[in-house]
């Protein structure tokens, strides 16, 4: 069972920050989730929320800034927002990483990079996932390299998300917490996609899914897992 880092280790760092990254790393997680979005010039950055208020002391939205603008940012006061070939560079193939298609057009992009990365660092497709809730995004990823591994997300139905995994693929899918029973979890696994859960991040939680069997737990404190 793979033990995901939630936005790096949001429990303890600022999530999506190299600095979370890091504490993931040393938490010997299998996996780290991060979000992308792309910029206004063209970057993708790793950010989750589509707007800047939350977690920055900019306003407005992610896609509407340029890097440079972006960088000139602080998230919480202090870490700068980064690129996914900054991610990329951190993590350097020492767990896998899942990628999650946030903003509209991130597919082409995140494909892009992902094929740089495999082409010239030595990575392989093994270390990569890609997950959305934007089914057109996943869409275009499968259209463009079947080979890519895709993660359906859902927070609405097992089913529903089973129903789509099928029509293009998809090597697993990822339901909200709430959404899972053992039945369920067998019924996906039965047709063959593996079942991420996320945001699992107490103790009784983490229990619970590891009866049900699930392959993976997504955790803002993966170190529990």
């Amino acid at each position: 069972m793979l033990k995901i880092g939630h936005r790096g280790a949001k429990a303890y760092v600022a999530e999506n920050t190299i600095a979370s990254i890091n504490k993931a790393l040393e938490l010997h997680v299998d996996g780290i989730e991060i979000d992308v979005h792309c910029c206004a010039s063209g970057e993708l950055v790793v950010f989750h929320d589509f707007t800047l208020d939350r977690m920055t002391n900019g306003s407005g939205e992610v896609s509407k800034l340029t890097l440079q603008e972006l960088k000139q940012l602080k998230v919480n006061g202090k870490y700068s927002i980064p690129t996914l070939q900054e991610v990329l560079n951190k993590i350097d193939k020492r767990c896998l990483i899942n990628i999650e298609l946030k903003g509209k057009g991130t597919a082409n992009t995140t494909m892009q990079m992902i094929q740089e990365y495999i082409s010239n660092h030595n990575w392989s497709n093994e270390h990569f996932l890609i997950s959305s809730f934007q089914h057109h995004e996943l869409e275009a990823v499968y259209d463009e390299n079947p080979k890519l591994r895709l993660a359906v997300l859902t927070k609405a139905s097992v089913s529903e998300a089973i129903e789509f995994a099928q029509t293009i693929n998809a090597y697993a899918i990822h339901p909200n917490l709430a959404l899972l029973t053992k039945d369920n979890v067998k019924t996906a696994q039965d047709k063959g996609f593996k079942v991420n859960v996320w945001t699992v991040n107490d103790k009784e939680a983490i229990e619970r899914m590891k009866r049900y069997g699930v392959d993976g737990i997504i955790s803002d404190n993966p170190d529990l897992i």
